[in-house]
């Protein structure tokens, strides 16, 4: 079974109108609801490829009920913690005349401290059964950006594999946490690096791979994630790097420390074992490039 978390759901409507007017009256020809946000999206794909699918997270409100119930019209599972806020809509404004869409996201109801104990209690006993998890979306206000790292480390403890996708200092955050799959999307990728990373002809991977968590990440992005991973401490002496770090975003498996199993043709030597509290070497001080 996959577990899939969703924290923020939504109820997604979708407005069709021929030639929408934005400063007149619009009469949508169609209109269409479904449980949304990119977690239940997720859950909903995988179940229409006939994978065993459970949902956990927040709902509120009529909205949420709502959200539960098309849930249960696809065959998908669903544990919902109860908030005492209501669950989100997005709106969709499809113009079927001009091809154009525009799209409202609510920011979605504040979850408390309280609400977040009961759903971290359940998530825990889900874990158990479960071959891997999926952490998706955006995080609730009042949920702190570390929420998927914590999350993610309660996965790995359990030895099942996480994936992230998020954005923002939340995915900045939960990667640093090293689950097994890190997927965020170009515009998260270039939000985070401050630039774009693509040309006319796609993505240039020349530009891609420095964005990410290297041993000498040269842009602030890198930095802001070598910081998350490393923290701010310095040792007494330099220290060689570890070799294999990844360039990008996405990790595998990385056996102790990380959520998933190191391949047994590759050894794990405990002079190659790395804490989270390792720290950045003293010289150079400054990052290479950095001016």
């Amino acid at each position: 079974m996959i577990l899939v978390v969703a924290l923020n759901p939504a109820l997604d409507v979708t407005h069709q109108v021929p030639g929408v007017d934005w400063a007149g009256v619009n009469r949508p020809a169609v209109v269409r609801a479904q449980a949304g946000g990119k977690g239940l999206n997720v859950a909903r794909t995988l179940r229409a490829i006939g994978a065993e699918v459970r949902v956990i997270g927040f709902a509120g409100g009529v909205t949420g009920e709502e959200v539960k119930s098309a849930l249960g019209e696809l065959g998908v599972p669903a544990a919902f913690t109860r908030i005492g806020g209501e669950t989100r809509r997005t709106f969709a404004v499809v113009d079927t005349v001009r091809g154009d869409a525009a799209l409202f996201n609510e920011p979605g109801p504040p979850a408390t401290a309280s609400e977040y104990a009961a759903f971290r209690g359940a998530y825990e006993r889900t874990l158990a059964g479960c071959t891997a998890v999926v952490l998706s979306g955006s995080l609730p206000p009042g949920l702190p950006p570390d929420t998927y790292a914590e999350l993610g480390a309660m996965a790995a403890a359990a030895g099942v594999p996480a994936v992230l996708d998020a954005h923002g200092e939340a995915l900045l955050r939960g990667a640093a946490a090293r689950p097994a799959i890190v997927k965020p999307n170009l515009v998260e990728l270039e939000a985070l690096a401050g630039r774009r990373l693509s040309t006319a002809d796609g993505v240039d991977k020349a530009r891609l791979a420095p964005t990410g968590c290297g041993p000498s990440p040269p842009t602030a992005a890198g930095r802001r994630c070598h910081r998350a991973r490393y923290g701010e401490t310095r040792p007494a002496r330099a220290t060689p790097w570890p070799r294999a770090w990844s360039t990008d975003l996405s990790w595998g498996a990385r056996g102790r420390s990380g959520c998933g199993t190191r391949s047994r043709s590759v050894p794990l030597r405990r002079s190659r074992q790395w804490r989270v509290s390792s720290a950045m070497p003293t010289t150079p001080r400054r990052w290479p490039g950095s001016g």
